[in-house]
């Protein structure tokens, strides 16, 4: 390994730094570090290219797969700006020496803040009554008053969540706020939430018996899928699912099935199985379900807390005490 004589100033290049920062924030704390190249994104066939003489690279989705890593041999570091990392073959990149660490907390607050925006979107449909009123649904109105969906008090039902690491820790906190009852699900139960009638159930009783499910646990091969058709056959009618988390612990077909046979009153979803969505997924243009591109992550506070750390990390590399490597053999 370089030694941080050798790697200050080097090159470092970040292969699709516009979705961490479109240019509201400053790269500066990498810049104190490096001589940083930043494209705004890259094609996979551009990878190699763009990587060339580089020990450090960073990215966010673009994949760095073995064949791109094996002709890379300068590179000693990559940095993922996200917590999952999937997107990296940290495999091979132990095999060739190759650190890669991501940035394993920035987003609590943030996205459980947005797992409930998704909430009270589909309890309430604000947007859909503002869009209403701002064309004159309201003057137009023989009465005071009106709906145009359903809506729903959200104390005293019961609210599942699997997965109860950081972020469904902090969506449970403000489910208690709001007076709900809780059921939590996980692999690696912890300490058991401080909230009265929080139960630890299995996976199946949670869907059976919640109101409305939110889901928070990472991707998995036991989690692909989680949600499918024998599950939703067994949710309440008049259910609420919420999915904040990745996008194939869902079965999409399945559940538009159970949105289109009005067996779950509504879906909000901040991820898919395929992003950006392909023209035919089945979820798209259904009353009943709310799909947002990606964004519960992507507040600015959120956002400026990912980079900060990501630059670090790799002080914390360079220095040869490394932090939050992820591929250690």
């Amino acid at each position: 390994m370089e030694t941080d004589t050798e790697m200050h100033r080097t090159k470092a290049v970040v292969l699709d730094g516009y979705t961490l920062n479109p240019g509201d924030l400053s790269w500066g704390p990498f810049e104190r570090l490096v001589e940083l190249e930043v494209h705004p994104r890259t094609a996979p066939a551009d990878v190699v290219a763009r990587s060339s003489g580089a020990p450090v690279l960073f990215t966010n989705k673009t994949p760095l797969r073995e064949t791109a890593l094996r002709q890379l041999p300068e590179l000693r570091y990559i940095g993922v700006l996200a917590t999952g990392y999937d997107i990296v073959d940290t495999a091979a990149a132990a095999d060739l020496g190759i650190a890669v660490t991501n940035v394993p907390t920035y987003g609590t607050d943030s996205v459980a803040q947005f797992a409930f925006a998704l909430l009270l979107e589909l309890c309430h449909r604000v947007q859909r009554h503002a869009d209403s009123t701002a064309a004159g649904g309201w003057a137009r109105s023989p009465d005071w008053s009106y709906h145009l969906h359903p809506l729903t008090e959200l104390a005293g039902k019961t609210f599942g969540i699997v997965g109860l690491g950081r972020i469904g820790r902090r969506t449970a906190r403000i489910a208690d706020a709001f007076g709900m009852r809780i059921l939590g699900a996980d692999v690696a139960r912890g300490e058991p939430l401080p909230y009265e009638g929080f139960e630890w159930v299995e996976v199946d009783e949670l869907f059976e018996r919640s109101d409305a499910v939110s889901l928070h646990c990472p991707l998995t091969p036991e989690t692909r899928g989680l949600v499918n058709a024998a599950r939703l056959s067994h949710m309440k009618p008049g259910a609420l699912l919420i999915n904040t988390s990745r996008g194939p612990l869902v079965v999409e077909q399945d559940l538009a099935g159970a949105l289109v046979s009005g067996r779950l009153a509504g879906a909000a979803l901040d991820v898919l199985p395929v992003e950006p969505p392909t023209a035919g997924s089945p979820l798209l243009g259904l009353p009943n379900c709310l799909v947002t591109p990606h964004i519960a992550w992507a507040t600015k506070e959120a956002r400026s807390r990912l980079l900060h750390q990501a630059a670090a990390n790799l002080e914390a590399f360079l220095a040869g005490a490394p932090v939050n490597v992820v591929n250690t053999r």
